[in-house]
């Protein structure tokens, strides 16, 4: 059965926003692994909500193991056109993550969706985060000076809502060096949040792709120490996305369809001696799900798709065991209530 899409124009133009979004990305990491990688084109995986009847998306994964330890570029589109009783119109996104293979190029993280409710109100999501494994001060700067050129006035709410969200209390420590999170952006005129969400997108997919293809050619050499410290930052990066993420969280808490695309951010090893020696700086009910996403790590560290789905698992019975944690997630400045619009 094929995905069915949503009919509101402000939907039709989203999808189409986010899926040129995915297809510039791609094919600029696609040229990357060409030139200097194993010439392995990302492989397009689809999935389908309730059968395609309430959308569904797709996803391009790297298969180029030389530059990538995990990459994913997805694209959704959720909606309840038929539905009424539904809070929730329609979701378009584009959500991806791209994880170097070396350990001295930095990682990427990157969000931007149209949400639009029944009543025709609409709303964009727009993040934009680097991730280094080893933090590099010439990148941090060229990221942010791209993230202040394409937001114009909106730099230093992204930037303030960017690093509340990734912020990580249990370990006193950020995700990540450069964060930019607008929640909730609208514009008098619907076109110029559009305009803008484009343009953005468009921008720092460019800027990190010079920064990476840069990266590649110039910082070959790497020590079993800088791989370490890798390994470690990719059990920060899960544990932030499994504890504290409120748009994975939300993503397995309303539908089992998509896990493990929605796990597509995860690295494919961590160090889970380290994972649980962060069991205890959690605060309570939140230490029992470090605990339950330990126990379904095997002891080598790797995250496969079986492991991806077991995690998934942990995170979702969790939160309907504790629907109270979900206060204890991150958030920027409004915390957006994608769970309850789903919802009858």
């Amino acid at each position: 059965m094929n995905m069915i899409k949503a009919k509101s124009i402000d939907a039709i133009n989203a999808y189409e926003l986010v899926s040129n979004l995915q297809k510039r990305f791609v094919e600029k990491l696609n040229n990357l692994s060409k030139q200097i990688g194993e010439d392995k084109q990302f492989e397009e995986v689809i999935w389908l909500r309730d059968e395609g009847i309430h959308g569904g998306g797709n996803r391009y994964e790297a298969r180029d193991n030389v530059l990538f330890n995990t990459a994913s570029v997805n694209v959704s589109q959720v909606h309840y056109d038929e539905d009424e009783s539904k809070r929730l119109q329609s979701a378009s996104a584009i959500s991806t993550i791209i994880h170097p293979k070396n350990p001295n190029v930095p990682s990427i993280h990157i969000h931007i969706s149209l949400t639009q409710i029944r009543n025709n109100d609409a709303y964009w999501r727009v993040m934009a985060d680097l991730n280094p494994a080893i933090a590099n001060n010439e990148d941090k700067e060229v990221f942010n000076n791209s993230l202040k050129e394409l937001s114009f006035s909106d730099y230093e709410e992204g930037i303030k809502q960017g690093d509340k969200y990734f912020s990580i209390p249990a370990l006193n420590r950020h995700r990540g060096i450069s964060h930019f999170y607008l929640e909730n952006y609208k514009t008098s005129k619907k076109e110029d949040a559009h305009t803008f969400a484009k343009s953005f997108g468009e921008g720092i997919i460019d800027t990190y792709i010079n920064i990476i293809e840069s990266a590649f050619k110039t910082r070959k050499e790497f020590s079993s120490e800088d791989i370490k410290e890798q390994l470690d930052y990719h059990t920060l990066y899960l544990f932030q996305v499994l504890t504290l993420d409120r748009g994975t969280t939300s993503g397995l808490l309303v539908h089992n369809q998509n896990d493990v695309g929605i796990m597509g951010s995860l690295p494919s090893f961590i160090n889970k001696e380290l994972l649980r020696s962060w069991q205890e700086k959690v605060q309570k009910p939140q230490d029992e799900l470090v605990e339950n996403l330990v126990k379904v790590i095997n002891d080598d560290g790797k995250v496969d798709t079986k492991t991806k789905e077991k995690l998934a698992l942990a995170v979702r019975t969790f939160y309907k065991k504790y629907p109270e944690a979900l206060s204890n997630q991150a958030s920027g400045n409004v915390i957006p209530s994608t769970v309850s619009n789903h919802k009858g």
